[in-house]
């Protein structure tokens, strides 16, 4: 075993789990799940049948990722982060009978690389948080969140441009260089990308 998983972490067995990756206390991660490189997982953390995982994530405690999650690699997910499934959840079905696997309509949600998920922040499916993203602790995420862009709120709104780094960009005239020496511009359609 290249990984170490906590004494008390509940693994399946067909989950693939990368190289380097620490599984903490009584996190579980379920069938089909693949994990990447050098990843960590906190105490707690909940991780449903089939999630993708790519290299460098690192998801804080007690943080549920259910099926339909997709991670790219250097994400960050914040402690006690939700990321829903189902738009229309019910415990039965529409005969009225108890809903079984067949009757779940999986909703994806996919995060793009580098992006950073705040504390306590719920996801509903269907929704894209684009590169290097950043989301507010506490946030209701209702739709897709473009690059570079920070929101944060009950909807989750448009508040500005994030750096790679993580620091709020300020624009002038369109263009914005962070303390970092990044540079970005603003072009037509509102979407921000670097200045090579």
């Amino acid at each position: 075993m290249k990984f170490f998983a906590h004494s008390t972490a509940e693994i399946a067995g067909n989950a693939v789990v990368g190289e380097n990756t620490k599984i903490w206390n009584d996190a579980q991660v379920r069938e089909d799940v693949q994990i990447g490189e050098d990843c960590i997982l906190g105490k707690n953390v909940y991780i449903d049948v089939g999630v993708k995982i790519g290299n460098n994530c690192r998801i804080q405690n007690n943080s549920s990722l259910f099926h339909g999650t997709i991670l790219e690699d250097f994400v960050f997910i914040g402690p006690h982060v939700v990321f829903t499934n189902h738009k229309v959840p019910r415990a039965f079905n529409k005969q009225g009978m108890a809903i079984g696997p067949e009757d779940w309509v999986v909703g994806k949600i996919a995060v793009k690389y580098g992006a950073s998920i705040g504390a306590q922040t719920v996801l509903v499916p269907g929704i894209t948080i684009g590169k290097f993203a950043m989301i507010g602790a506490g946030s209701v995420v209702t739709k897709d969140v473009p690059d570079y862009t920070l929101v944060y709120g009950n909807p989750a709104a448009d508040r500005g441009f994030v750096c790679q780094c993580g620091e709020k960009l300020v624009l002038n005239d369109d263009k914005a260089i962070c303390s970092c020496n990044k540079k970005y511009q603003l072009d037509s359609s509102n979407i921000l990308y670097i200045q090579e």
